[in-house]
């Protein structure tokens, strides 16, 4: 149910094969250096660059000497920029990664790669687990592939904070769950946070595999850890093409309230000895088991809101704002859906319909506004989040005559390149609603954002 930013697990493009550089700011000491997009940065003070980080690392004084590969005609030639303090070398990359990506050695049996139906593109079967990317982009890795070389790379660089599954702690569950190299997983942790790291950690919770006194001791473990500042819990979700699992938190409200009951001792702890809840639920098991989502002070500052920490009562808390700072907008939004008779929809996924209603009743009082919740057929399973909405599903449940209705879009379905999960573009998606009589515009699903979109609307529409 958790809600994503991106519904980007892998990126249509090739990985890449050097530090490509993508754009170059005008007056830049990039600029004056004569590097332009399409070169390659070879060298950075006699290093080859592995990814941005080693950018970063080597380029941080006021100086630096390149050697820039030009394929316009073949040369490589060194020149050294210069730049003021503060000032930006005024260069980006294709990607932040120059060497390709690490990929996962592990055989979780939770992995969602492994419950993709059988056509889906290749590039959604890429599992990375890049410690490189926990760092750089916040993405979740277990550590089991990183080299003494490279944890020492981690503390000696400052790559802090990082983002570790954990997922259990007792070894014979961790092989289980993990595979045989889950082990090392836990020795470079342990390295790390003796370093100084600070880590947000991850479990993804099983029914009868981790969950119960299994929890209990991973808990105890973290809690014995100040470096793991926060620890986010997960439930397991499956998909229709899963072989291991069919049912998950979401099929059992007993259990879901079980976890819920297990980790208030130690927020409770938290909370009174270091003065955060540190310790925090998705918003799947509130919703599963019947319970309101906690306030906004529970959830620290949102430190794992993209693992799905907290987007609810971001959302209500959000809609309420709205509706304080902003109340001529929504009575503006409202009489022109009135004086034109139109309809407004917002499309997402089933698990946020109920908090999206809510955003839906004060723009609309009259219920002119509501949601379009679509179910994922396309996974099945307990899939039913906003970011996993696919094409085939969203054109095949929505109306085929949509004259006079706004549909709202939401941006999370679409991945950097605006593709869905299945292989649409947004373009076709867009093009095909318009074709049903519908105005089109996409959007950030949040209530602010959702409120920008539709007030930038034609005003002819």
């Amino acid at each position: 149910m958790a809600e994503q930013k991106r519904a980007d697990y892998a990126s249509t493009r090739p990985q890449a094969d050097g530090a490509w550089v993508a754009f170059v700011e005008e007056g830049s000491p990039a600029w004056e250096a004569g590097i332009e997009p399409g070169m390659r940065i070879e060298r950075v003070n006699g290093v080859v660059p592995r990814d941005l980080i080693d950018w970063r690392w080597e380029a941080d004084g006021a100086s630096c000497e390149l050697e820039v590969y030009d394929p316009a005609d073949g040369t490589t030639t060194p020149c050294e920029l210069w730049r003021e303090p503060g000032q930006d070398w005024g260069v980006d990359f294709t990607d932040v990664l120059f060497d390709g990506i690490r990929t996962c050695v592990n055989a979780c049996q939770f992995c969602f790669m492994a419950m993709l139906p059988p056509e889906a593109r290749a590039t959604l079967t890429l599992r990375d687990d890049d410690y490189r990317l926990s760092f750089l982009q916040g993405n979740f890795v277990t550590l089991t592939n990183v080299s003494d070389d490279e944890a020492e790379r981690i503390v000696t660089c400052g790559l802090s904070p990082m983002n570790v599954s954990i997922h259990a702690i007792t070894p014979e569950v961790r092989r289980s769950l993990i595979g045989r190299r889950a082990d090392r997983g836990i020795e470079v942790l342990e390295q790390l946070l003796a370093g100084g790291i600070e880590v947000h950690a991850q479990i993804v919770l099983c029914p009868g595999i981790n969950d119960g006194d299994e929890l209990a001791a991973t808990l105890d473990w973290v809690e014995a850890r100040p470096g793991i500042t926060s620890l986010a819990i997960v439930p397991l979700g499956y998909t229709k093409h899963s072989r291991r699992f069919k049912s998950s938190y979401s099929d059992d409200v007993e259990a879901s309230r079980a976890v819920v009951r297990l980790l208030e001792p130690y927020q409770e702890r938290a909370r009174r000895t270091l003065g955060i809840t540190r310790f925090q639920l998705s918003d799947e098991f509130y919703v599963d088991a019947g319970l309101p989502v906690p306030p906004a002070e529970t959830y620290d500052g949102y430190p794992q809101f993209y693992d799905g920490i907290g987007m609810l009562r971001s959302f209500l808390d959000e809609t309420a704002l709205v509706a304080q700072d902003r109340a001529d907008d929504l009575c503006r939004v409202d009489g022109v859906l009135a004086e034109k008779d139109l309809r407004l929809e917002l499309v997402c996924g089933e698990a946020a319909a109920e908090t999206i209603d809510v955003f839906c009743r004060e723009l609309s009082p009259a219920g002119r506004v509501r949601t379009r919740a679509i179910r994922n057929d396309y996974f099945g399973g307990d899939v039913n989040v906003t970011g996993l909405i696919v094409s085939e599903d969203l054109l095949a449940q929505l109306p085929a005559d949509l004259t006079g209705t706004i549909v709202v879009l939401p941006e999370v379905m679409f991945n950097f390149d605006r593709l869905t999960l299945d292989g649409d573009t947004q373009d076709h998606i867009v093009d095909e609603l318009r074709s049903r009589g519908a105005l089109v515009t996409v959007s950030v699903p949040n209530p602010g954002d959702y409120l920008d979109a539709i007030l930038s609307l034609p005003k002819n529409a």
